[in-house]
């Protein structure tokens, strides 16, 4: 079994965040493709152990972009091969148009930007037992394919976080958020905090003071459930 994660970005200047650092914790090599700046997609899929599509300014319906289409192409590769999927705001929207649903921003042209809680729905209880608030950055949002089910729902934007299958997910929010992160975004994308919905900036630096350790708990979690525990775990089981 490959001990690679494929990180998916959308900008030279993008980085795994908190993600890529739990993934490295448990011993897994780490390969970055960016498309959209002219990087090939890998031909196989089952060449890794998971796959994380991260988030960017692009649009999951911008076709015309080669590196959006080479990422819409690849994903049914990865379901496929059933190798995980992490799916991060705009790599959950890939995921849900890939699958069938669509994808727009909000009717009333509000935006989430900051820590926002989400709701639970019955089937996504457990998946959101360790933390319930999540760092978001968006303009646009998915439905829910007719294949997947729903795990959380939000107050602006309804669908937060789907599941399909047994191992690929789609949340809208950005579990991989660092305060570094925090800061070159509201720095450089200030002009997006005056947008209807979106919080000033002291309220993100707070949030994440307020929030950070649960989101830390929840991505462990998550990669637990998707049995991605590790080279070394998984050579100790084989024993």
């Amino acid at each position: 079994m490959s001990d690679t994660v494929l990180l998916v970005v959308h900008q030279k200047t993008s980085v795994a965040g908190h993600m890529g650092t739990l993934f490295s914790e448990r011993g897994y090599e780490l390969e970055t493709c960016c498309p959209c700046a002219g990087a090939e997609m890998p031909k196989r899929a089952e060449d890794y152990a998971a796959v994380v599509m991260f988030g960017g300014p692009m649009s999951a319906n911008d076709c015309s972009m080669d590196g959006i289409r080479a990422e819409l192409d690849f994903i049914p590769k990865v379901l496929d091969a059933k190798v995980p999927f992490l799916g991060l705001c705009l790599g959950g929207q890939m995921l849900a148009r890939v699958l069938g649903a669509k994808i727009g921003p909000h009717p009333d042209g509000l935006v989430e930007s900051g820590f926002t809680r989400i709701k639970p729905t019955e089937a996504g209880r457990d998946w959101f037992a360790e933390c319930d608030t999540f760092y978001q950055w968006h303009r646009e949002g998915f439905d829910v394919p007719e294949t997947a089910t729903l795990l959380a729902s939000g107050d602006i934007y309804p669908n937060q976080a789907f599941v399909y299958g047994e191992n690929a997910i789609a949340t809208q929010f950005h579990p991989e958020i660092t305060r570094d992160m925090i800061d070159r975004w509201t720095m450089h994308g200030a002009h997006r905090l005056g947008r209807p919905g979106a919080q000033p900036r002291q309220a993100h630096v707070k949030g994440w003071e307020l929030f950070s350790e649960r989101v830390d708990r929840w991505g462990r979690g998550l990669l637990d459930r998707f049995a991605l525990r590790g080279p070394a775990h998984l050579a100790e089981a084989a024993d």
